[in-house]
């Protein structure tokens, strides 16, 4: 039976309870334990897939569709192990299926409550398969200690704590240790105040992570360990880092991991095993050198929208051991910039992300234009690739009033709402005209790589899956007007029937895909066409 180790968090949200969670399970990894990560979100949504982008960050899609907290992605990424639908639930889903079985009778005619019926499904969600032969269970629980959202999230963990067999649960504390400047001294009371919280509802943390800008004094520490009731070597200081990827480093040398274990008891653990991850962060600190990419998108007042291709890049970095300069471009400004040159100045790549909606649209196509005529390298993900493709048909192919459905019926529509896909060996009939809901194409399918093509070349092979998620496609009856217009189509879905990736062969490195590599991209196995991205633009960075 796997240990369970449930990460809460308090005072102030954005501590990093996600990153912290992913350090552990990769220090725990580097032990030579098998772990599994999941998420419970206290917010009302059944799934982050219908929020803006503004209120919640990116949406991190897994293999099997599921649309989930971006903190999947972390965990993910420090990892390497694969989150699936099983890893992450929402409040919304919660009693989206409690009200399901009370609908279909299970309860036989009970009264439905928080508890016992709320709870139980939380724990079930908790207790759920985690795979074959897994040590540790990481549960981090969203938001903060005290918010009425997370309540019945803390009963259950509380009640779980109690009915597993001793020794088998360790409760995490993120918290916050704030330096006031105007006193010049650090102030534990948050903390205590935050413990004695979680400790009203039942729960006493057995480690305290306290975030901090600068060394907590070690009487602080006692402090702190004196009045939240834990032992002073359960006072975890997480300092700030230089990169994410310096936690799971820096959170060993305090000794999170260590602390861990002596919790369970666990005394015969092996030395953790951390080269991997000090070649990353010596590669980091040290670079060869450094290119500056374009990012033109719809959020950028909200990097978080665009997590994963943010770390992704750096990962592209890691790969050519060169440090990775984001110039973040807001596609509606850069649709309105006469002089596009001043801007992409010094700009050795253009990277367009995925979106949803017209808004911005003009600008994306503007930025596809500009690399495809300058010869610029240009990565266009998702909405990205689609486009570059409408670029492409304007102004090569000759359809002046090419566009995508997406923005009305007025032109050619290049770009459209499928109607149809294949989903193992099924398909799938939509109703182009409703399919506007929670439905999609999620979800890792294959492709097929046209031999000899840019893309082929950079993953090695020619049959690939990646993860999808989007409405909207590319029409195949355009392939041949624009591959005669020079525009390579060379990836397609095995019926031949969806466009995945389009290239253009006679420039320095043009790829658009219509899935999100960048979902699949580690640290220490940087994806494909991220690695070939940022070696195109270190290239481009020694012409100019």
């Amino acid at each position: 039976m796997p240990r369970y180790i449930f990460i809460t968090g308090g005072v102030v949200s954005s501590l990093g309870k996600g990153l912290a969670s992913a350090a552990l399970g990769a220090l725990l990894q580097a032990r030579g334990y098998k772990v599994r990560l999941r998420k419970l979100d206290p917010y009302l949504n059944v799934d982050p897939g219908t929020m803006s982008p503004y209120q919640h960050g990116e949406v991190y899609v897994t293999d099997d569709g599921a649309e989930t907290d971006l903190d999947l992605g972390h965990y993910e990424r420090f990892t390497g192990v694969s989150a699936a639908q099983s890893d992450n639930i929402t409040t919304g889903r919660i009693y989206s299926n409690i009200i399901e079985k009370e609908r279909r009778g299970d309860y036989l005619g009970a009264t439905v409550q928080v508890i016992p019926h709320v709870t139980n499904e939380i724990k079930d969600f908790v207790l759920s398969d985690a795979g074959e032969d897994v040590d540790f269970v990481l549960c981090e629980v969203g938001g903060t200690v005290g918010d009425i959202e997370g309540l019945p999230f803390f009963e259950a963990l509380r009640q779980l704590s109690q009915e597993l067999p001793r020794g088998q649960t360790l409760f995490v504390h993120v918290t916050l240790l704030p330096f006031i400047n105007a006193a010049g001294e650090m102030k534990t009371k948050p903390t205590q105040h935050s413990v004695k919280e979680l400790r009203s509802i039942g729960i006493q943390p057995d480690i305290l992570l306290c975030r901090a800008d600068r060394r907590i004094p070690q009487d602080e520490c006692k402090k702190i360990a004196r009045f939240c009731n834990v032992r002073e070597s359960s006072v975890v200081q997480g300092l700030d880092a230089r990169s994410i990827y310096d936690v799971p480093l820096a959170y060993h040398e305090e000794g999170l991991d260590a602390e861990v274990l002596a919790h369970f008891g666990i005394d015969d653990a092996p030395d953790a095993e951390l080269s991997e991850w000090t070649s990353i962060s010596n590669k980091l600190q040290n670079p060869d050198g450094e290119v500056n990419i374009a990012v033109v998108g719809k959020y950028t007042v909200l990097p978080d929208a665009y997590k994963s291709i943010t770390e992704a890049l750096v990962h592209g970095g890691i790969a050519n051991q060169v440090k990775v300069n984001i110039k973040w471009l807001e596609a509606e400004d850069f649709d309105n910039t006469e002089d596009v040159t001043a801007v992409l100045k010094d700009v050795h790549g253009i990277l367009v992300p995925g979106g949803f909606g017209e808004r911005g649209a003009e600008g994306k196509i503007k930025a596809a234009h500009i690399a495809r005529t300058e010869n610029v390298p240009y990565f266009g993900i998702c909405f990205g690739m689609q486009m570059a493709v409408v670029e492409a048909a304007r102004n090569l192919a000759g359809i002046k009033d090419a566009t995508s459905s997406e923005f009305g019926e007025s032109g050619t529509a290049i770009v459209g709402l499928m109607t149809e896909w294949t989903k193992g060996n099924k398909k799938v009939e939509r109703d182009a005209e409703t399919d506007l809901g929670g439905t999609m194409r999620l979800g890792a399918y294959p492709a097929s790589l046209v031999k000899g093509s840019l893309v082929a070349e950079e993953y090695g092979s020619e049959s690939i899956e990646e993860r999808h998620r989007h409405r909207y496609e590319v029409n195949i009856d355009y392939k041949d007007k624009l591959e005669k217009a020079g525009l390579l189509f060379s990836g397609l879905s095995p019926d031949g029937v969806l466009p995945e990736i389009v290239e253009i062969p006679d420039h320095p490195w043009f790829i658009g895909v219509q899935y999100h590599p960048e979902l699949k991209s580690r640290p220490f196995d940087p994806h494909p066409l991220f690695r070939g991205f940022v070696g195109a633009a270190l290239k481009q960075s020694r012409l100019v």
